[in-house]
């Protein structure tokens, strides 16, 4: 079979070798794969699979299952997507069959492909890290991001008010049409959001940059999660600060959990969430498509970060 390959900032379509599909896992013939911005760290180097894991590219992926191992409940047939540590863009993959989830209905697997790894972030880390409740204020970073798009839609969902920063009035017209309460442009405005504030639950991608700002933001008894630092690593951090706020402060990530963790996560979200795809109140945000092919461009575009939404890889373009 073949594999997408990331090595020093560029990405080879390679021959790979195919893994048996042991008892507890499936196989999937893989349609499509949603890009995220691990996996530019990974081409660079900066972001390796975790221990025993795939080598190749990609942390979600949707299909058709081609073979199942002993104990699972999946059926050979079945149009599913997937949550994978990586070397999810490839022709097959094998996964844990807890962690994979049906195909929403009314979804084409090009879609479906498109939402494993942004709605696990964002359920994870507002939802279960962030405890957030009905009726707090949450504020999310990036907000035009795939996770952000996630995060903007099951704030509503859920009945709690979302503001976000993002990077330009387009991308914001884009998160108040997905229902966004409002929010600010970072170069413009982004000390705004202190009248806007204080926030119950902060989701931050950005780190260091913002830190200052964030513990200003933050409500009494406020949740700030942490889970990437594009802005930087270190800030200087005021405690008397966090004690007099009784904040929260968590950093998070998910690739690296391990499988009952995942199977936990994906079961709620299969509970809790995607019901909400086949009723309309939730959508992939699907922005454009490559066929694999064009992976370098499809990379390209996903670290201009103009993207507002997905983008997602077409594997193999037979299955739709």
């Amino acid at each position: 079979m073949k594999a997408l390959q990331g090595v020093d900032g560029h990405v080879t379509w390679v021959e790979a070798e195919r893994p048996a599909c042991d008892a507890g896992q499936v196989r999937i013939r893989v349609a499509a794969a949603g890009l995220n911005r691990a996996d530019l760290l990974q081409m660079k180097g900066l972001y390796p699979p975790p221990p025993g894991a795939s080598p190749y590219m990609g942390l979600e992926c949707a299909g058709v299952i081609a073979e199942v191992g002993a104990g699972t409940a999946w059926q050979v047939g079945d149009r599913v997507c997937a949550l994978l540590a990586s070397g999810a863009m490839a022709e097959e993959v094998i996964v844990d069959a807890r962690h994979v989830l049906p195909v929403p209905e009314g979804l084409s697997l090009h879609e479906a492909a498109a939402l494993p790894e942004v709605y696990a972030t964002a359920w994870l880390n507002i939802f279960q890290l962030g405890g957030v409740k009905a009726g707090e204020k949450v504020l999310v970073h990036a907000g035009a991001s795939g996770v952000g798009s996630a995060a903007i839609q099951l704030c509503k969902a859920f009945g709690n008010s979302v503001w976000v920063s993002v990077g330009s009035a387009e991308r914001l017209a884009y998160c108040q049409a997905l229902g966004a309460a409002g929010g600010v442009v970072r170069n413009q405005n982004l000390d705004d959001l202190e009248a806007i504030g204080p926030f119950n639950v902060i989701l931050d991608p950005v780190g260091a940059s913002y830190g200052e700002l964030n513990l200003k933001l933050l409500a009494r008894d406020g949740r700030w999660v942490i889970i990437g630092v594009m802005g930087g690593r270190k800030f200087e951090l005021d405690l008397a600060q966090v004690m007099a706020k009784r904040a929260q402060i968590t950093g998070s990530t998910l690739r690296n959990r391990d499988d009952a963790f995942k199977a936990e996560l994906l079961s709620d979200l299969r509970q809790q969430v995607w019901p909400l795809f086949a009723e309309g109140r939730l959508s992939p945000q699907l922005v454009d498509t490559y066929p694999v092919e064009f992976a370098q461009a499809a990379y390209a575009e996903l670290e201009t970060n103009q993207v507002s939404g997905k983008l997602v890889m077409i594997i193999d373009p037979s299955l739709a």
